[in-house]
């Protein structure tokens, strides 16, 4: 968007143009201008940060209607001049996605801006929650229940039947592990083990028969990507497939984690849904034949590939994934991802993101080119993408691959370092002791705690996940790992040093077999060193100097087994001797024993630093929606974060510029869900109940907004949504709401009207039948002596005890239970003989008006296949307690008009 000046010798920008930065929400980023000399005139920055809608805008009516990108996302904001040569702006990131910037001078006098030369400056903001802890289960819903144990389990008798119908070509499927069986496990894999996210494989149809692979087949060869394989639940009259799994998904985010699915978006099974209703998708050769994906030159022949040429294919797979996320899907695992193109991706998170902007996307782009997961990542806004760590085993491939990681990482998107995947042989085949050390490894050298292990690493599982069976867990083995992976995880929660704006630099070691890594946390001044032997059988010297870590290296201690560690100094070089496969991670500061001693008795599921991010980024829409993007000035999101959580009402009250009301409108659990609660224009609505919860608020089947509560200091929860934008008329949305108690999860829906502008509000008069049968409509009107006429517009029927043609209060000195003086009238229309009831049967429409007059319109059948037109008005006396009917074959003529 921005050109490139051919004088920037004149001219100097920070951060430089072309670099990358990622950051989170809740986050700020600040531009400075430097000049060579003092010149006079104006600066801007020139950028589409604060604008991810009208961006993502684009992107989807480029594809849907061929429109050209005409940056009208890009605002030129004004830089403050701080000095005789320099200017400077700060701007706040409050939405996920991915921005560009760079900064020009304007030379009093001039219209030529002077640039400085480069390309612009690339901003990806991530969710508030994937600052650090990004910690990842990798599980297999098929290998729980009795199969987590293994295939042992099964009696001789039953082998020998299964090999017998097998040599007869039968399709012998035993029972499956299901969403129950793995909700079982969750205090264990979240609680214990305390990862963040699981990541499920496919839970889609997989071909059972007709050209299936394996014993199950493969989860990969999805045969519907919306609907749930069967085989996954239990039968249960009361709770479908389909059902089953979303009480795994309320399960997990009652524990305070999310959940991703795995979803293979590049090809289906053979027989899919799509095969019947869009077989043009499918991509075949010049013959016509069906292709299928491979890589590494392996081909998998029970895949069918899709033709990403066909951009309804992209509408369709948006669809697929808006519908998962309705279903309360945090995130998607994406299969094969690289072998889609950019431009698709670009849409299909654009149209997510839309409606679930924290949406989070995991790239699977191993066997891909580096260059197509960097574009991924940067430009269709990927969070995190597969490091190829567990890849490279000695000194120099590690140290060869990781500084790239660690840079995409900090510029592009997060790569998750895996210490074991469905892909890769176990590591405890090789060795229990090779299998911790990479374990550690993996964790240790994560950036923002991005570490993720396939489920069985725990427990030394030793036999590689087939995606066709369901392979033993080892589950419950004696001896194995828990302790140690939940002391990693512990760490990468609580210490600095594995959060976000930490930096990482690996210290050359002269061996092959020896890794040395210093994280440090510059904002905290936090550092530790990570020391790995990476050989099995042999000691060897790891070695650093004073420069890495403290000035008095006799004092460290190693935070995974709490021993204190004292290297030999020689010549200002520290040195410690290693054993086989032994990991350190050292510190100099003892405050940080006690640090994880804490947390590890106190089970923390989700950090302290997220939820303060979390905090800061509501805070940060609260001050926009009041001041705007443009105006950071001295705004402490870290203050008002705090102040948020003490008081959220008291907060937006604050914030307010233009008067002293706090312009939220409080929904409470569970007491408004029978209300339909109103909102004026720009006002916050806040959603408040005693536990945690997930609210979003819903225009038919379209996301609105979609929050996580937040915890507030009196141990309540709530969540602010910003005020949408003012409606010309009633708005009416409902507010669904998942709440998080001990043990279960409560869900209810709620009504909630957003008003328009006083000067625009309208109000219907005119209601025809079938609005009357479909809704409960009450006409209701008061006088000033007491009296309440509550009449329902279905005439004649009583809904509640309050229902009244007449009500009076008769006590003239204060409020007190109303008399019911009439209930009702019911009527019937006798015409020689023939009677008919005067009722919902034969009414046509209803009107009021302003003169407190509501009237009926009846078409009401007469014999001879004739009838009559008869209207039936009701009021009350102004004067007197009483009310006044009227029964007519004619209206005056406007009210006739609208009832015609």
């Amino acid at each position: 968007m921005t050109p490139s000046t051919n004088d920037s010798t004149h001219i100097r920008q920070t951060p430089p143009p072309g670099t990358h930065l990622l950051m989170f929400r809740g986050d700020s980023q600040s531009f400075t201008l430097t000049l060579a000399e003092k010149t006079r005139g104006k600066a801007w920055v020139r950028t589409n940060i604060g604008h991810a809608v009208l961006s993502r805008e684009e992107v989807v009516q480029g594809v849907n209607q061929g429109a050209a990108k005409l940056g009208r996302a890009w605002f030129d904001i004004p830089m403050v001049r701080m000095g005789d040569k320099e200017f400077q702006i700060t701007l706040p990131l409050r939405e996920v996605g991915h921005f560009e910037a760079k900064c020009f001078f304007l030379e009093q006098g001039s219209s030529i801006p002077l640039w400085p030369d480069g390309k612009n400056v690339a901003v990806n903001v991530a969710g508030a929650d994937l600052c650090c802890a990004n910690i990842i289960y990798n599980t297999f819903v098929r290998q729980f229940g009795q199969n987590k144990y293994g295939q042992e389990q099964r009696t001789d008798v039953e082998k020998e039947c299964i090999d017998t119908l097998d040599q007869a070509s039968w399709t012998i499927i035993p029972p499956s592990g299901t969403f129950r069986d793995l909700i079982e496990e969750l205090d264990f894999i979240i609680g214990t083990l305390g990862c963040r996210y699981l990541q499920l494989l496919p839970i889609h149809p997989t071909p059972t028969t007709y050209a299936r692979m394996g014993r199950f087949g493969s989860p990969y060869a999805a045969l519907s990507f919306t609907a749930v394989d069967p085989a996954l639940a239990e039968f249960d009259p009361k709770a479908t497939p389909l059902e089953q799994f979303i009480e795994l998904v309320d399960a997990i985010h009652a524990r305070k984690a999310k959940v991703l699915i795995d979803i293979a978006i590049n090809h289906t099974g053979w027989a899919a849904d799509l095969h019947e209703s869009q077989p043009q998708w499918l991509d075949r050769d010049e013959e016509g034949r069906i292709q299928v994906p491979g890589a590494w030159g392996v081909f998998w022949a029970d895949l069918t590939r899709l033709d990403y040429t066909h951009k309804d294919l992209w509408q369709y797979m948006a669809d697929v994934l808006l519908t998962w996320c309705r279903r309360g899907v945090d995130g998607f695992r994406c299969d094969a991802g690289y072998m889609i193109p950019v431009a698709a991706w670009t849409y299909i998170v654009a149209l997510v993101r839309e409606q679930f902007p924290d949406t989070v996307f995991l790239l699977e782009g191993l066997g891909g080119k580096i260059s197509v997961t960097r574009d991924i990542l940067n430009l269709a806004n990927f969070d995190w993408a597969y490091s190829e760590l567990f890849q490279n085993y000695d000194r120099h491939q590690i140290e060869h691959y990781l500084p790239h990681a660690i840079t995409v990482s900090k510029g592009q998107g997060i790569m998750v370092h895996f210490a074991e995947t469905h892909d890769n042989n176990r590591l405890a085949a090789r060795s229990h002791a090779y299998a911790r050390m990479r374990t550690a490894l993996c964790a240790l050298c994560s950036i923002n705690g991005a570490f993720g292990f396939a489920g069985g690493v725990e427990w030394f599982a030793s036999e590689k996940i087939n995606v066709h069976e369901a392979t033993s867990l080892n589950w419950g083995a004696g001896h194995n790992q828990v302790d140690p992976i939940r002391r990693l995880t512990t760490l990468l929660k609580i210490h600095p040093a594995f959060h976000d704006k930490s930096d990482l630099e690996l210290i050359p070691q002269k061996g092959d077999k020896q890794i040395t890594l210093v994280r440090r946390h510059p904002e905290s001044g936090k550092t530790l060193l990570i020391l790995v032997n990476l050989d099995e059988t042999n000691h060897a010297p790891v070695s650093w100097d004073s420069t890495c870590i403290g000035s008095n290296p006799f004092e460290l201690i190693d935070l995974l087994t709490g021993t204190p560690v004292t290297p030999v100094t020689v010549d200002g070089q520290h040195t410690c001797m290693l054993n086989p496969c032994q990991v350190l991670c050292l510190t100099e500061d003892p405050n940080d024993m006690e640090l994880i001693e804490t947390a590890l008795q106190e089970n923390i599921l989700l950090p302290d630093r997220i939820k303060h991010q979390k905090q800061k980024a509501k805070a940060l829409d609260v001050f926009c929606f009041y001041r705007g993007t443009d105006d950071y000035g001295d705004f402490d999101p870290d203050l008002a974060g705090k102040k948020l959580s003490e008081n959220p009402v008291g907060f937006c009250r604050e914030m307010n510029p233009l008067s002293d009301e706090s312009r939220v409108i409080v929904w409470n659990w569970p007491f408004d869900v029978k209300r339909e609660v109103m909102i004026p224009p720009n006002h916050f609505l806040m959603v408040r109940a005693d536990s945690a919860f997930r609210a979003c608020l819903m225009d038919k089947d379209r996301t609105l907004a979609h929050e996580e509560s937040l915890a507030c200091n009196d141990s309540t929860s709530f969540a602010l949504f910003s005020p949408l934008e003012t409606p010309e008329n009633v708005y009416p949305l409902i507010l669904k709401i998942s709440v998080f108690t001990e043990g279960s999860c409560r869900h209810a829906e709620g009504k909630v009207r957003y008003l328009p502008a006083a000067e625009n509000a309208s109000l219907q008069t005119v209601f025809s039948r079938s609005e009357i049968l479909s809704r409960h409509l009450q006409f209701m009107e008061t006088n000033d002596r007491g009296s309440l006429m509550r009449a329902n517009v279905s005439w004649g029927e009583l809904k509640s005890r309050y229902d009244a043609a007449l009500a009076a209060n008769l006590n003239p000195e204060m409020p007190e239970d109303r008399w019911i003086m009439l209930t009702r009238c019911r009527a019937w229309l006798v015409f020689q003989g023939y009677s008919q009831e005067i009722c919902n049967d034969c009414i046509d429409a209803f009107y009021f008006d302003y003169d407190a007059y509501g009237t009926w319109k009846y078409r009401v059948p007469c014999g001879q296949g004739e009838h009559i037109c008869l209207f039936i008005q009701m009021t009350m006396g102004k004067k007197e307690n009483e009310i006044q009917m009227t029964f007519s074959r004619h209206l005056s003529e406007g009210a006739a008009g609208l009832l015609a």
